[in-house]
């Protein structure tokens, strides 16, 4: 939670992880667990319908989430590669984006190494963020199932 304006509290957290369900039950893909292959717990990746207006939605995003000891080993491309596949194979989507604070490198680097291409016109302030606050300005890339690499 690095690049997120403040840690969740458990009703918070159980809020997240009803919206995960929900978002299953409607739209049949949504965000799952990351383990290795031993079962340790790594965090979360998938795809899910953006939660906000902004001038770039309806979209979905993939996105990752994993713990810092989880840093720096592949494992975010590895599972945001599986959840672009699954999101242009399986659900048969056109186009998939990822955003990110502008000073999360790490993120997109990740978005640039799945072959996402920076949209310049694209870039935004978090609408659901104070829009003072340092995390705001945030970075859109984009991926066509076209050019995807899976």
């Amino acid at each position: 939670m690095e690049h997120f304006p403040a840690l969740l509290t458990r009703p918070e957290s159980d809020f997240v992880f009803e919206q995960i369900e929900a978002g299953f039950r409607a739209n049949g893909f949504g965000i799952w667990c990351v383990e290795r292959l031993d079962g340790t717990f790594l965090g979360l990746t998938g795809i899910s319908i953006v939660p906000f207006e902004e001038h770039f939605t309806p979209a979905v995003e993939v996105g990752w989430r994993l713990l810092p000891a989880a840093w720096g080993h592949g494992y975010a491309t590895e599972a945001g590669r599986e959840a672009l596949r699954h999101g242009f194979d399986v659900v048969g989507l056109t186009e998939i984006v990822s955003f990110a604070s502008v000073d999360n490198a790490r993120s997109i680097a990740v978005m640039e190494r799945l072959g996402m291409k920076r949209d310049p016109t694209g870039d935004f302030s978090h609408p659901l963020m104070d829009q003072s606050h340092r995390l705001a300005p945030h970075v859109l890339y984009r991926l066509q199932a076209s050019k995807a690499d899976n």
